[in-house]
């Protein structure tokens, strides 16, 4: 298995010794790492397969067993831009399907398949958590709402031919599919506070409840529940009720949102 030369496997060992220095034990590592040999190579490949293995002291049958787990980590080169469309329940009724149906005869391939040029990787996905603004495409994981097939077949027109393209939140641009592996890696492009998180679709609840002086119902932790009780939980580790709980904001939802959005799985 051929592997990373000298000068490669050096800078990407640096960068390997700062996310391993993050957890107790160096194998909990292994995830970012697959981002990180992810935005090196564009795929998770043979030779980073290998580099994880020997950093983090596994076999390489154990580091292949979780890239081929999750669908961030790509077994095969992939485009600069992975454009997602969401067929699951929402999306698909609020118009996903005709805009997969669309955008994959536009392109002339499939899920999980590249344009001849490299440049769009096309996925269908299972949920963009974001159905409060169905139908949702993410173009590496930056989102595009409420989207149409002309409007997508737009965007997707847009990035072939090497134009800037803008998501309706989160970050002013699109970066790379490298450059994103590399974020998921743990190295921040200091763009994390560009643009809205959530918008007033995904605050709406939030402001409404506080509008109509909604509050959730009071329930009582049982005897044997209660903290210093056998069985029980430190006050951290159980559930507060609402008269516990800090009042949350609009902004806090959107905070909220934004962690929760960047990066599936």
């Amino acid at each position: 298995m051929a592997g990373y030369d000298e000068a490669t496997r050096a800078r990407l060992g640096a960068d390997a010794a700062t996310i391993i220095a993050r957890y107790p034990q160096a194998r909990s590592a292994l995830l970012p790492m697959l981002h990180l040999v992810q935005a090196e190579d564009g795929y998770v490949s043979p030779a980073g397969i290998a580099f994880c293995a020997d950093v983090l002291d596994l076999a390489t049958a154990e580091v292949s067993a979780v890239a081929t787990f999750y669908t961030q980590y790509k077994r095969h080169p992939n485009g600069e831009y992975t454009v997602g469309i969401c067929t699951n329940t929402l999306c698909a009724v609020m118009g996903g399907d005709a805009i997969w149906d669309e955008v994959s005869a536009h392109l002339g391939i499939g899920h999980d398949e590249t344009t001849e040029d490299r440049v769009v990787t096309l996925e269908r996905i299972e949920c963009n958590a974001a159905c409060d603004y169905a139908p949702v495409v993410m173009v590496n994981w930056e989102f595009f709402d409420n989207q149409t097939p002309a409007s997508t077949v737009g965007t997707v027109e847009r990035l072939r031919a090497g134009q800037p393209v803008a998501p309706t939140r989160g970050a002013d641009t699109v970066c790379s599919f490298r450059q994103m592996s590399r974020v998921l890696a743990g190295f921040p492009d200091g763009r994390a506070d560009e643009g809205v998180g959530a918008g007033p679709a995904t605050v709406r609840g939030t402001v409404l409840a506080r509008e109509r002086g909604w509050t959730a119902p009071e329930f009582d932790v049982p005897a044997d529940d209660a903290p210093g009780t056998a069985g029980g939980v430190p006050d951290a580790g159980r559930p507060q009720s609402s008269a516990e709980r800090p009042p949350t904001t609009p902004a806090d939802t959107s905070a909220a949102t934004q962690t929760s959005t960047q990066k599936e799985s």
